[in-house]
């Protein structure tokens, strides 16, 4: 009997062994299919944007790239048809996703300005991120913080190399500087982090956004102006000016603009039971999208359950 023991215990280990050998072997296999997919769609994405830009300089969300893509059968793209007969051994892939206009939020790399070797707070800037908080919500108390550790991250004095923060490079990373999890959570549809000072694009932001960029406009006349811009997008930030004139005065092209050159993409993938997603932020310069940072999340499969 023991003898019987050990040799089913052998068996038993070096069958999991074996299990566990062709698991790992199959999820880098669906893993490495799920980053090309992924990276072809990402591609995809780059393509519409440059051909926007050659169509038009003016960006606002009835164009083509502000058009989600729904969950999609990628064999669909082969045949032309959603329900075109698809061979039951053939590879089961699924893709959906979009692109959205991440200068239709408010930058939060707008609050920094260099001025010599010393950071400082960039005025109109605090003021509009103090209007977004209050209209949040949100404590103050976290974004004086934030302000705080991004002067000292953004001061270039030789005295204090040795305690200068790192610079974040994702609005995620602002959770550095004391923004709580709750508060990206809120924040992130209004606002963003850029490698650059940019412009609030008037086609794309959000009431809010709009509300906090300018003092003078109020949330009921935001709300106003997105079902206005739903009919008839801005050609330029002075015909807002010419429509609301008691705010005609804020509206700099510094400040607010009617195109963008950031844009964010994500893409999720689901592949034989798997799913894998994807975000990236590009830069359009011209006609020429480039990634500047991509990021995926982890393979998640769905495990059957045995009864």
């Amino acid at each position: 009997m023991l003898t019987v023991a050990l040799v089913a215990s052998i068996s038993a280990a070096a069958y999991w062994q074996q299990w566990r050998s062709q698991q790992l072997e199959q999820t880098a296999r669906e893993r490495a299919q799920s980053l090309w997919l992924l990276t072809g769609a990402l591609d995809w994405s780059r393509l519409i944007l440059r051909e926007d830009a050659r169509a038009s300089s003016v960006d606002h969300l009835a164009e083509p790239w502000a058009i989600p893509l729904q969950e999609t059968r990628l064999s669909s793209f082969l045949t032309g048809a959603e329900s075109a007969q698809v061979d039951d051994g053939a590879l089961d892939a699924r893709l959906s996703g979009g692109i959205s206009d991440e200068q239709g939020k408010l930058n939060f790399r707008n609050l920094i300005e260099a001025s010599g070797e010393r950071a400082q707070l960039a005025a109109v800037e605090r003021q509009a991120f103090l209007r977004l908080f209050a209209a949040l919500g949100l404590p103050s108390s976290e974004l004086q913080q934030l302000m705080q550790g991004l002067l000292a991250a953004y001061d270039s004095d030789p005295a204090s190399a040795e305690q200068r923060l790192l610079r974040p490079q994702r609005f995620e990373q602002l959770a550095w500087f004391g923004l709580s999890r709750q508060t990206l959570e809120r924040l992130a549809p209004h606002a963003t982090w850029l490698p650059e000072p940019t412009p609030l694009n008037l086609n794309t932001a959000s009431a809010l956004a709009l509300h906090a960029s300018l003092a003078g406009l109020d949330l009921g006349q935001a709300q106003s102006l997105l079902a206005q811009r739903e009919r008839r997008h801005f050609a330029a930030i002075n015909e807002l000016g010419e429509q609301l004139p008691a705010i005609a005065a804020e509206l700099k092209p510094q400040r607010h603009a009617v195109s963008s050159r950031y844009f964010r993409v994500r893409g999720l993938l689901q592949i034989d039971g798997a799913t894998l997603e994807q975000d990236a932020l590009v830069q359009r310069s011209g006609i020429q999208v480039r990634v500047l940072w991509r990021a995926h999340g982890g393979l998640k499969r769905q495990i059957p359950v045995l009864e």
